[in-house]
């Protein structure tokens, strides 16, 4: 059965945007970015809410941007190629190889799940993976670490008053001093 995963950039003190709206902080030097684009190669799907879409929705057109460098045009070109979903009650239209969804996340992340492949459905933004995690849906839980405290904000982790135990997969330092943490689900 294919992985659920849910990876954001996220500051030191658990915030994955600052209280102003930014996350300026966390855009990734050349070793990160490489990094996510193998994270990104080995996902055959990603669900998001409206406001990751939105923010993410650049990627589409990345590739006609004259200051687009070589590893920028390489993650666009595998952004626009990944089918994606959105879950939004305001969005009416969307670009690219993606779908809109007003509801249902277990219902379509079982029929993901069910459909042959090897690759991970990950998830992004906090809202979206907030009802994830509610559900028991998440495998692992993927951070990269940026060397900065922003005060609050949007927090990386839901604030349920629910206890999930997580086993340490995986760290690696990069050399920005970025710290990335990878959790599978102990359930």
């Amino acid at each position: 059965m294919r992985r659920v995963t849910y990876s954001m950039g996220v500051s030191l003190d658990g915030y994955i945007v600052g209280p102003d709206g930014r996350f300026d902080w966390s855009e990734p030097d050349e070793e990160v970015f490489r990094f996510f684009i193998e994270e990104l190669r080995a996902t055959d799907v990603h669900l998001m809410g409206r406001n990751l879409y939105e923010t993410m929705v650049y990627w589409e057109t990345a590739d006609q941007d004259p200051s687009a460098d070589d590893t920028s045009l390489e993650w666009a070109a595998l952004w626009k190629a990944l089918p994606k979903v959105v879950f939004s009650t305001t969005l009416s239209v969307v670009q690219g190889h993606t779908r809109l969804l007003s509801g249902g996340l277990v219902e379509e992340v079982e029929r993901l799940r069910a459909e042959p492949g090897e690759g991970d459905i990950a998830i992004g933004g906090a809202a979206l993976a907030a009802e994830a995690a509610e559900a028991g849906l998440i495998d692992e839980y993927r951070a990269m670490v940026s060397p900065v405290l922003v005060g609050g904000g949007i927090p990386f982790f839901p604030r349920r008053e629910r206890r999930v135990d997580l086993e340490l997969v995986e760290t690696r330092t990069f050399g920005s001093r970025a710290v990335y943490l990878r959790y599978r689900n102990a359930r």
